[in-house]
């Protein structure tokens, strides 16, 4: 069944050709991502001559309803968004049956690009000072009550060392009981596990991290170690880590990362690393 779906996925998701106009507006230039769900694509907005991103739930998956839902979801959360270092959504359209919508461009280079492929190093303080960014972003989006849930290095570019996240496919957003709107990936108000939705997220900045600091190590022994052996690190950064991965007490909010980040990064330049 799995392989039927796949072959059938195969024939009917296939990227819209270059040249192609969508909603009367969107000229395709390139298709520059797929997900589970989504394609993604590069297009000039012929109205304003300026570089838009694109986003199509697959063809594949519009007779779905659970899928749309998680669309739409997404894209109502997109409208709520307003940081700089966050998609800007423009508008929502069918065409030809299927959904899209619309975001500014946002010129960077994705972060799982940099560390496989460029091979691109990251030492302690700048594993850290990027962490502490993208905690930034998190604690943005928890005051207003979403929870991003798939933090991964291939949704988050940057420029000029500085974080952007891009997909919010998987993101649940708190609403009222009785709000109008009511996506399948909404909470209630008064649910009750919004710790172990914010300690999702801070599992997923810990995993982040470790792809970072891991970034500089080369092994020396041919059976794998656990990272706390392997990983030369400040007690400060390690301290971190565990509590980030729930290895010791998880955190309960962003303030107490945000001062164990500052611990660390003081810890390294009292000990002078770079």
């Amino acid at each position: 069944m799995r392989l039927i779906r796949k072959i059938f996925q195969f024939f009917i998701d296939k990227p819209i050709k270059e040249g192609t106009i969508l909603n009367g507006r969107y000229k395709v230039l390139s298709a520059i991502g797929a997900g589970s769900y989504g394609i993604v694509y590069l297009c000039k907005d012929m109205k304003t001559q300026e570089t838009r991103v694109v986003k199509q739930l697959r063809p594949s998956k519009r007779r779905n309803k659970k899928e749309v839902e998680l669309f739409k979801s997404e894209t109502l959360l997109l409208h709520t968004l307003n940081h700089q270092n966050m998609p800007i959504l423009y508008e929502a359209f069918s065409d030809n049956d299927c959904l899209f919508y619309v975001m500014n461009f946002i010129e960077g280079d994705n972060l799982e690009d940099l560390v496989f492929l460029s091979e691109e190093t990251f030492n302690e303080k700048e594993s850290l000072l990027i962490l502490s960014q993208l905690l930034e972003l998190v604690d943005y989006l928890h005051k207003k009550d979403i929870y991003h849930q798939d933090l991964r290095i291939p949704d988050i570019l940057l420029k000029n060392n500085e974080p952007f996240l891009i997909d919010f496919g998987l993101s649940k957003q708190r609403v009222s009981v009785s709000s109008v709107q009511s996506p399948i990936n909404s909470l209630p108000k008064k649910q009750e596990g919004i710790l172990e939705l914010k300690q999702q997220d801070y599992y997923d900045l810990g995993e982040i991290l470790l792809y970072l600091l891991y970034t500089t190590y080369s092994s020396k022994n041919k059976k794998a170690l656990p990272w706390t052996e392997e990983l030369s690190l400040e007690k400060e950064t390690v301290h971190l880590l565990k509590r980030l991965l729930g290895i010791s007490e998880p955190y309960s909010n962003i303030s107490e990362i945000s001062a164990d980040i500052h611990s660390a990064l003081k810890a390294i330049q009292k000990s002078h690393k770079p």
